[in-house]
């Protein structure tokens, strides 16, 4: 099936594509976006939704009608292989598909050390509906857990579900929220403390060993159950792409979000690598109407502009109760007004992208 332009993967900045291609005009020719669901998951709402103060329906967008109003056909599937220099990609239900020109917001996968044997359930937090279905069977039956994982994801995972298993313990291979504030960092250990959440810094996790937890030679911890909350790991699949890719694995991009060895093909969001822009949500999102403008301008034969990731991003990280930890420009607060502000953007981004068609 030939297209001119295949947006792979329901990502952040995707869905603000498609938010302005349906309010203003989008660019010539037969597009699709490739999903591997029906809806697309709003992970800033997952702690709140495991916290009980959402519904599922709260943090999903539907893209059935998103794509109808950008005119654009919806194709669901999980990408299995991509071929860059054919720019054709493979689905695991056996179906092939070209384009002229590609976009990738495929985000990564959770890293999960080593597993000697059995012995420990592990369930990543991604993708979500899988985590929200292994969660809902765990629910039937409280255990102790461990999450693996000190990042704002770590963090705030521990927060939501402090009360609801009977001991919690959240595993850093750094510092806690390494690369964010003192202040915040600081914050975030005392309503881990006060919620009974075990911590362990500069403690990273070799292997899984049974029901054991071991760093380096040293056995850790030792439990029935394990969160991976870590950060984002490449995609096989793009990896073996023949796009040319970070030390990491993460499609190296240029400044106009084009793959810097194959132009066709852009990148954005987690999957992608470009100096200066955080694997965050934030940068995704932000990344968007460069893209939108790009895709536009390349389709017609338009010179393209830079994207410049910001230098400074707002951090709202919820605390389970309602409330939120704030971090902007070195400063540092939290309480229930700041969880609200961050319920308030949440939804928002929800909204703007609930479009009929």
């Amino acid at each position: 099936m030939n297209h001119y332009l295949l947006l792979i993967g329901a990502g952040h900045a995707h869905l603000g594509v498609l938010r302005r291609w349906a309010r203003v005009e989008r660019p010539p020719g037969r597009i699709a976006l490739l999903s591997a669901g029906h809806e697309a998951w709003y992970s800033g709402m997952l702690p709140g939704l495991l916290a009980g103060r959402h519904v599922a329906a709260d943090c999903q967008i539907e893209l059935a009608p998103l794509c109808r109003a950008a005119k654009v056909e919806l194709i669901v599937g999980a990408a299995e292989t991509l071929t860059a220099v054919q720019q054709q990609v493979q689905l695991a239900d056996g179906r092939s598909l070209n384009a002229d020109w590609l976009s990738l917001n495929v985000g990564g996968q959770v890293a999960c050390p080593p597993q000697q044997s059995a012995g420990m359930q592990v369930l990543a937090v991604k993708p979500f509906a899988d985590f929200l279905s292994g969660w809902q069977n765990w629910q039937a039956d409280p255990q102790p857990v461990a999450i693996l994982g000190g990042g704002a994801a770590g963090v705030e995972l521990a927060l939501a579900l402090a009360d609801q298993v009977p001991q919690l313990a959240l595993f850093c291979r750094g510092p806690l929220l390494d690369g964010h504030s003192a202040g915040l960092r600081m914050r975030a250990l005392g309503h881990l403390r006060q919620r009974r959440v075990r911590v362990r810094e500069d403690c990273p996790i070799s292997r899984i060993d049974g029901d054991c937890l071991t760093s380096g030679m040293a056995p850790v911890w030792r439990g029935p159950r394990l969160l991976l909350a870590s950060g984002a790991q490449a995609l096989p699949w793009l990896t073996q792409s023949g796009l040319d890719c970070d030390a990491g694995g993460f499609v190296q991009i240029a400044a106009t979000l084009q793959s810097h060895s194959h132009p066709h093909i852009f990148a954005v969001g987690d999957c992608a690598s470009l100096p200066g822009a955080r694997k965050s949500g934030v940068y995704s999102v932000r990344q968007a109407p460069v893209l939108a403008a790009n895709l536009n301008a390349a389709l017609r034969g338009l010179p393209l502009r830079d994207y410049h990731a910001q230098r400074q991003s707002l951090a709202l990280l919820a605390t389970g109760d309602g409330g939120a930890l704030l971090s902007w420009r070195g400063y540092s607060a939290d309480g229930q007004l700041f969880g609200r502000w961050k319920d308030y953007l949440d939804r928002g981004f929800i909204q703007r992208h609930r479009l009929s068609g």
